[in-house]
């Protein structure tokens, strides 16, 4: 007698609202400390107990370097036109629209210029959370006027690199922005201006195979993951195991890869110090006496003086 019985539907558990705000507290992902937000804000990221080097977006690593937090943005205007109408789950069109509305960024690199520790420089960040960093046509143009303008300006560059590589969406045009960056940073180093390298977790793809590892000096930070392929791959490929800290940062300083790791709290003075001995153009009166071949011409009286066959013979004594 089925109908007799009464149906009875399982009471839904009743979650308590919680009282704590969200956001206040962090958790380190390699100590599992638990951080206060803003202290950790105040530590540029960085875990006080395990000094373990949180992400951060690009305008908070501009932050970080630019004096007084402030900086011209280059290029900040363009955006992906879709060049090959590319289609995969959804169509990027659309995925491009959601992260530009999702991150407040319109591609994956925000370029500015302004002045670190005084010397006025191009400072290239990287932002992990648009597609994953990865290298399009916006961000190759981007970095490549930031360039232009350090050329023309005789200014030193910086590119934080932070991503997982070329920008699959984007097909061969990402890839040729390999190359084109690479031909931007071979002419700042004809101009002999210096152009530094600072890695960050994680750098990976064309963008290590290209600029991250052309730098006058590579810097990484601590722990950062740096390679081309994955190390799944690589342990697939070549059938071994990989050693312990492979494609960290510490290793590749030791097989001679890079040449410095530096904590983020001393980044910025590490940059200065490195743009002061590598002969960045100082700013002020000093930054206009000609220099080459064109500064080794005297002046005064003694220019005038003829020279060669029209000079005119000693007399004797």
């Amino acid at each position: 007698m089925a109908w007799f019985k009464k149906a009875r539907k399982p009471l839904a558990p009743q979650e308590k609202a919680s009282r704590v705000p969200e956001g206040l507290w962090e958790k380190c992902p390699e100590c599992d400390a638990i951080i206060y937000a803003k202290d950790l804000v105040k530590n540029l990221h960085v875990c006080h107990k395990c000094d373990h080097h949180f992400r951060i977006g690009s305008i908070e690593r501009l932050k970080t370097l630019f004096d007084d937090e402030r900086w011209d943005e280059i290029a900040p205007g363009l955006r992906s036109n879709d060049p090959l109408r590319f289609t995969d789950t959804r169509p990027y069109k659309d995925r491009l629209a959601k992260t530009i509305a999702t991150t407040g960024h319109t591609d994956a690199v925000v370029v500015g210029v302004g002045r670190v520790e005084g010397i006025e420089a191009v400072i290239a960040s990287m932002e992990y959370s648009f597609i994953g960093g990865s290298m399009g046509v916006v961000v190759g143009e981007r970095i490549v006027q930031g360039i232009e303008l350090a050329i023309a300006r005789g200014l030193p560059v910086i590119i934080v690199c932070c991503s997982g590589g070329a920008r699959m969406m984007e097909g061969a045009l990402s890839l040729m922005q390999m190359a084109k960056i690479s031909a931007a940073l071979a002419r700042l180093d004809r101009a002999r201006l210096p152009y530094i390298a600072v890695l960050t977790d994680p750098t990976t793809g064309g963008v290590t195979a290209s600029y991250a590892m052309l730098g006058d000096l590579n810097v990484a930070e601590p722990k950062a993951l740096i390679g081309f392929a994955g190390p799944r791959v690589i342990e697939q490929t070549i059938r071994q195991k990989l050693p312990d800290g492979f494609q960290r940062s510490e290793f590749l300083v030791e097989h001679g890869m890079l040449d410095l790791v530096v904590d983020r709290r001393e980044m910025k003075a590490t940059l200065g110090r490195m743009l002061a001995f590598m002969s960045a153009k100082p700013s002020g009166p000093q930054a206009s006496k000609p220099s080459g071949p064109q500064a080794s011409k005297p002046s005064g009286p003694q220019a005038s003086k003829p020279s060669g066959p029209q000079a005119p013979k000693p007399s004797g004594m």
